[in-house]
């Protein structure tokens, strides 16, 4: 059995001046002004206007403040400014899956890899729903950057990245502000391994030692969307995969920023031949036999091969248009095919991959949720026998349903929930990671309970008092000074690899214009956010990832190395803001007012 769910080498090209020449459609009939809240004056008489989208203090305090500063500086240099408050799963609909927005104040989830910034900025996702180019940013030439990224290994791949951040740095499609701290609290003396713990990875969970006669794992979250919505293919009800994680095995586990084998039990590279230009690398992955869904079906090779299909296209061939999953089509565009040998000893445990990436893109493709192909292929059926049978890519039942069961093989079970309230799973016991012969963390309680809790501020009180065990949810800055100095609290902290974020809608005007974006973010100033806004908790940042990826010219050192914020002391320079608007070719009338026209 095949499946080839890109074209060979040359569909990169091709795809990429396809959905660039979509949006570049798209923009050109962006005078749809229903699905545009920017109201920007043909004649160019009219004050400029524009609205941030934002999650209100009680869903992100830190969010709100950045918007309002912003807002705050947008208004002094002559720009009509609104705050579109939203809650979390609102805000991410509004611009993840309707792009019906001007701007907005957001917390992206980020990944361990840098291949993220690839779906985020590639040409090719510039019309489709999710974290894929969710900014409509189209770009011939920095496409080729993603791809030559993709494409590299070593210290060739460091050095492609940092080409692309130098350039995402110029553009601006959307602008990294901070990385916050990712503190969370543990209850002493019921579990041993906290230090250990990554609570945004199902490894947080696993591999813990209960003290004697503690079979319940009970932690706090301020977000009840999982007591709401399991389905692992939504974009709006989760930024992290951590329940999901816990609920579907894949591939491959990321654990302290290493991917490592999980689902596969051996996977074997072959490297491309670099004297033919049509070769690939390739890997034979061999899973580990004998598992199960959590409704008793074995999980065999034909459900990942189905996963990835699926991923692809979730109307599974059955529209005349393809309909990607609203989430990891990063992961499965590096993917040129997969096949199973049916005849051979292993045919039901082992599968071939070819990919169009290098080896850390390739292995980062092994992280996505593996699904039961005897459900999800039913489901499909299902609908399509109804009739005329459309599935809108990002919104159709497959992708949103709250009612999809998250029947999955991974080492919890959903076992039940309370809508807003509370979130129960339980362990499954034929998992293979529980098998003598296997030395992966296993889950060591019988019951992995939820709760969810209204404040970051509640729930250090709760676990302080000894009503619950841990903090799921990262603390708000604000109460990070306040948690107690006791023998009873465990601190945990973990490297933080999401980033609040700027984001643009470059589908229209005036945010189509590079230079309107840059002065924009003139108005941000990073270092005082990361100061007054996150107490001191969080780290100013000129692009979206760290460490050896930044170039020597994007490293902080006291402001944003590119556009630096134009004032001091928090105070905004209003005269020298203005210039830059009018450098960007906008004017200002006798009154200060910034005019649409340019």
């Amino acid at each position: 059995m095949n499946w080839s769910p890109t074209p060979s080498k040359d569909g990169t090209s091709r795809r990429s001046f396809l959905a660039a020449g979509a949006a570049g459609a798209a923009i050109a009939t962006s005078g749809c002004l229903n699905n545009v809240r920017s109201v920007v004056s043909r004649t160019g008489n009219d004050q400029l206007s524009l609205t941030i989208t934002t999650i209100p203090a009680e869903g992100d305090r830190q969010g709100i403040q950045i918007a309002r500063r912003l807002e705050k500086n947008l208004e002094k240099v002559g720009i009509a400014t609104s705050l579109d408050m939203r809650s979390r799963s609102e805000l991410l609909e509004t611009v993840l899956i309707e792009h019906d927005f001007d701007i907005y104040v957001g917390h992206h989830p980020a990944d361990y890899d840098p291949d993220f910034l690839y779906e985020t900025l590639h040409s090719t996702f510039a019309n489709e729903s999710g974290w894929q180019n969710p900014f409509g940013f189209t770009s011939w030439a920095f496409d080729a950057l993603l791809d030559a990224q993709r494409r590299a290994e070593g210290d060739d791949r460091i050095q492609k990245v940092q080409s692309v951040l130098k350039a995402l740095a110029q553009e601006k499609p959307f602008d990294p502000i901070c990385m916050p701290d990712e503190h969370r609290v543990a209850r002493a003396g019921r579990f041993d391994g906290w230090d250990e713990a990554d609570l945004s990875t199902r490894h947080g969970y696993l591999g813990l030692e209960p003290a004697d006669g503690v079979n319940q794992l009970h932690a706090l979250k301020n977000d009840a969307r999982a007591t709401n919505n399991l389905n692992p293919l939504s974009a709006t009800m989760r930024e992290r995969n951590t329940t999901i994680d816990l609920l579907f095995d894949s591939l491959a586990t990321v654990n302290n920023g290493e991917v490592e084998q999980w689902l596969a039990k051996s996977w074997d590279w072959t490297e491309p031949d670099d004297s033919d230009p049509e070769s690939n690398l390739t890997a034979t992955v061999t899973l580990h036999e004998d598992c199960q869904f959590h409704d008793g079906e074995p999980l065999t090779a034909e459900d990942v091969a189905f996963t990835y299909r699926f991923l692809k296209d979730t109307s599974l061939g059955r529209t005349p248009t393809s309909s990607p999953a609203p989430r990891y089509q990063g992961h499965v565009n590096v993917i040129d095919n997969i096949s199973i040998d049916d005849d051979a000893v292993d045919g039901m445990y082992e599968l071939q991959f070819s990919f169009n990436g290098s080896r850390e893109t390739a292995k980062r493709a092994f992280t996505v949720p593996i699904l039961p192909k005897h459900y999800w292929h039913d489901l499909v059926d299902r609908r399509a026998s109804s009739g005329d049978f459309t599935a809108p890519q990002g919104r159709w039942l497959a992708v949103t349903g709250n009612h999809i069961p998250p029947i999955g093989s991974g080492p919890f079970q959903f076992d039940s929930r309370t809508a807003d309230e509370e979130l129960r799973l339980t362990r499954y016991e034929d998992h293979f990671t529980l098998r003598d012969d296997n030395e992966l963390p296993e889950p060591t309680v019988d019951e992995l309970r939820f709760d969810i809790d209204p404040s970051s501020a509640s729930s250090i009180r709760r676990v302080a008092g000894g009503s619950a065990d841990v903090t799921a949810s990262v603390l708000a800055a604000y109460t990070i000074g306040a948690i107690p100095d006791t023998s009873d609290i465990e601190r945990l902290q973990t490297p933080s690899q999401t980033f609040y974020h700027l984001g643009f809608n470059v589908r229209n005007a005036p945010f189509s214009n590079t230079h309107f974006r840059r002065a924009i973010t003139q108005l941000i100033d990073k270092e005082a956010i990361a100061k007054e806004v996150f107490y001191g908790n969080a780290t100013p940042v000129a692009t979206p990832v760290t460490d050896e990826w930044v170039p020597e010219s994007l490293e902080w050192n006291g402001e944003d190395p590119v556009m630096p914020f134009v004032g001091s002391d928090g105070e905004l320079n209003v005269e020298a803001a203005k210039a830059s608007f009018e450098t960007a070719g906008f004017r200002y009338d006798d009154n200060g007012r910034l005019l649409g026209g340019n």
